[in-house]
C-alpha cells in the first residue's frame, strides 16, 4: 500500500533518499533533478545514497532563467510570459531534464525562498513542483512557511515524496494531467 505525501514529507531527507533508491532499483528507472529554489539538494539527498549511480546520472541546477533555457530548452518567451515559479516552466524543465539526460523519470522545482523576491501573486514560500516521463506530467503549486533554509528543505523533501508517490503508484494515474 502507497504511504502518503503527507507522510513523506514528514521523514527526514535521509529516508525519503533510500526509500527512492530502492524503488528505483526495484523497478528499473532511472531519475533526473531540474533544480532552481533548492540549488542541487534534491540532487544531494539522491546522491547521499551509496550506490545511487544505479539509478542518478545527472542533475541539473538552473538557478538562473538563462540556465534554464540553455541547459534544459525551456523558451525564454515562457518563462517571460508566466514567470520561473510557474507551472508552465517546472513542467518545461522536466520535458528537458528527461530529453537531456536520457531519464525514466524528472522532478522540477522551482520557487521563492526568500528572504526577498516574493510578491502578492508569489510570496516567499512559493514553490511549484513538477515530477514526469513521457507518460505525462504532475504539477503542483505549494506554499512552505519559514526562512529559507526551511523552505528549500521543505521543498527538497515534497520533490523526494513525489518521485516515491509516483513509483509506489500506478504511474499512469499518477502523471495524469492534473489541470
Amino acid at each position: 500500500m502507497a504511504v502518503s505525501n503527507a507522510t513523506w514529507e514528514a521523514g527526514e531527507v535521509h529516508v525519503l533518499a533510500e526509500r527512492l533508491g530502492e524503488l528505483c532499483r526495484a523497478r528499473g528507472v532511472t531519475v533526473t533533478a531540474a533544480e532552481s529554489c533548492t540549488g542541487g539538494g534534491v540532487a544531494n539527498a539522491i546522491t547521499a545514497v551509496a550506490g545511487s549511480s544505479d539509478y542518478f546520472e545527472t542533475g541539473y541546477v538552473t538557478y538562473a532563467n538563462g540556465a534554464k533555457t540553455r541547459l534544459l530548452g525551456v523558451p525564454a518567451p515562457l518563462i517571460e510570459d508566466h514567470g520561473a515559479v510557474s507551472r508552465e516552466v517546472v513542467e518545461a524543465m522536466v520535458a528537458g531534464a528527461c530529453r537531456e539526460s536520457g531519464a525514466d523519470l524528472a522532478v522540477a522545482v522551482s520557487g521563492v525562498a526568500g528572504p526577498g523576491g516574493g510578491s502578492p501573486d508569489k510570496p516567499v514560500g512559493t514553490v511549484w513542483l513538477a515530477w514526469g516521463s513521457a507518460d505525462g506530467v504532475l504539477a503542483e503549486r505549494r506554499h512552505f512557511p519559514g526562512d529559507r533554509r526551511a523552505v528549500r528543505e521543505q521543498a527538497v523533501k515534497a520533490a523526494l515524496a513525489g518521485l516515491i508517490r509516483i513509483l509506489e503508484g500506478d504511474r499512469a494515474e499518477a502523471l495524469g494531467d492534473t489541470r
